[in-house]
């Protein structure tokens, strides 16, 4: 694959250059944000990051057309609850009380009462603020969630003027829908749940009567769509639109039309899916002719869960070269795709080589609309403006970044340099966890420059970077920020 497919990046730009702003005030109209993210999306799903893909997604290789595509982009986590509370808080959720795994369908509340959310930063800001889909950062408190009672706290409770989804991933119960701080139909039938064939997975438990599991991703677009139209009538004020697809997740439930559309089995077929509806996103803000005045991004929460045999039996790689899969603290797990269109200021066709994280949205979006970061809020986030926008640096953004497995595994990269606080995968792959040997390394040590599939172990040949990244580790997670402060 060539270097603007299966490539690092880890050179530094020259130059700086100054930035515009966009703030109140600044005569720049600041722009609508849209934020689509899809679930377990793998780096290799895309032919325009992967030209041996067997999934079609022609829509979200079409806006890499029409702006920037970055190639060393990473969730903050392996899994999804994690990396989304990271997406909104601009924080690694490492620091929370979920040092390891996810919520559940009846999980509290996970966000800190009075944190700092984007929604809640842009509100301040005079940004309508709006989300769909799954949510799987809990709702209400108490020991769990009693969903005959208003959802507090929920997404309103952190800055979402509008919110309509599903409390988890689609394979977990209660199977319903929420709107705002209440149940839409409560879950008083129930299923028994499914374990077969491959992918068509979603445990037992209580659901709405009206519920259908294969009408979830297009019930949440069409919220999306409602909502591009409602504020293209009100056009004086800039909206947020976090849209938060529960798919190519488990249950791999693609729609008849979308079924037998890849080379990839059920998986691909959903992905296609899942590309289908950010194609109608990009075609509502189209047709009300928002599109010039939004910045679009689509990103994944995590790697996809795309296994060995999956790869035997169709030959299609989700991850592409990558190591691992979704859950793993292997570069699979974690290194996403992630694509942004902002007419007039992205310019099209691009490809940026910078270090990134999905934490990182929420310094980008305060750069863009001049909000100001308090020292409590984003502690783990970056400005990536510059590399949006394509301005050459003088250094990289982010020195370091840190990313988490399933079971609380964490990796450190600086540079070409990726420590692994512990051996085997932290997550699905096989062996999840191995202790050292007495006279074997401790943990896992990979030169990504000579070998980004992560197959030599370098952990002994280096103790002085080994020393070196666990002392920095160790640092941030005392000092509780990352982030020049």
């Amino acid at each position: 694959m060539d270097r603007r497919g299966f490539c690092l990046g880890l050179g530094a730009m020259s130059a700086t250059m100054s930035l515009p702003s966009f703030a109140a005030g600044s005569g720049k109209k600041r722009p609508n944000i849209v934020f689509v993210l899809a679930d377990d999306l793998g780096w290799g799903d895309l032919s325009c990051y992967n030209p041996y893909s067997m999934v079609p997604m022609a829509n979200a290789n079409r806006l890499a057309t029409q702006g920037v595509r970055f190639t060393d982009m990473h969730a903050s986590s392996a899994v999804c609850t994690p990396s989304r509370y990271s997406i909104l808080t601009g924080r690694y959720c490492w620091r929370t009380e979920l040092k390891k795994g996810v919520l559940w369908g009846e999980s509290t509340n996970l966000i800190e009462e009075g944190r700092m959310t984007v929604a809640s930063m842009l509100k301040s800001e005079g940004y309508y603020t709006a989300g769909v889909g799954k949510w799987h950062l809990g709702l209400g408190n108490g020991a769990e969630t009693d969903y005959t009672k208003p959802l507090h706290p929920g997404p309103i409770d952190h800055g979402f003027d509008y919110y309509f989804g599903i409390p988890a991933s689609l394979d977990m119960p209660p199977y319903l829908y929420f709107e705002n701080d209440h149940v839409v139909e409560q879950p008083t039938s129930s299923t028994v749940g499914s374990k077969l064939p491959r992918g068509v997975f979603f445990r037992p438990g209580p659901m709405a009567p009206h519920f259908v599991f294969d009408e979830v991703v297009p019930t949440v677009t069409d919220k999306a769509v409602s909502i591009l139209h409602e504020r293209a009538a009100h056009r004086d004020q800039p909206f947020f639109l976090y849209v938060a697809l529960p798919s190519p997740h488990t249950p791999w439930l693609p729609l008849p039309e979308y079924q037998g559309k890849s080379k990839a089995g059920t998986y691909g077929d959903y992905a296609v899916e899942t590309d289908a509806m950010l194609g109608r996103v990009m075609q509502a803000l189209q047709e009300t002719g928002l599109a010039e005045d939004t910045l679009l991004i689509f990103t994944s929460d995590n790697g996809a869960d795309w296994k060995p045999g999956d790869i035997d039996r169709y030959g299609h790689r989700a991850n592409a070269e990558w190591r691992g899969e979704k859950a793993d603290i292997w570069e699979a797990g974690h290194r996403i795709p992630f694509i942004a269109r902002w007419p007039g200021h992205i310019r099209p066709g691009t490809v940026s080589e910078e270090l990134g994280s999905l934490t990182d949205f929420m310094a980008t979006t305060a750069a863009i609309t001049g909000a100001p970061l308090p020292r409590n809020a984003a502690e783990d986030s970056f400005n990536l403006l510059p590399a949006l926008l394509g301005k050459k640096l003088a250094k990289p953004i982010r020195d370091t970044i840190v990313d988490q497995s399933l079971d609380g595994m964490l990796t450190i990269r600086e540079g070409k340099w990726k420590l692994e606080e512990g051996l085997g995968s932290g997550g699905f792959t096989a062996p999840i966890r191995v202790e050292a040997a007495p006279e074997g390394p401790g943990g896992q040590l990979y030169d990504l420059a000579a070998d980004p599939r992560e197959m030599h172990n370098l952990y002994q040949k280096h103790p002085e970077i080994v020393a070196h990244l666990s002392n920095l580790l160790k640092t941030y997670e005392r000092q509780g920020y990352t982030r020049a402060m």
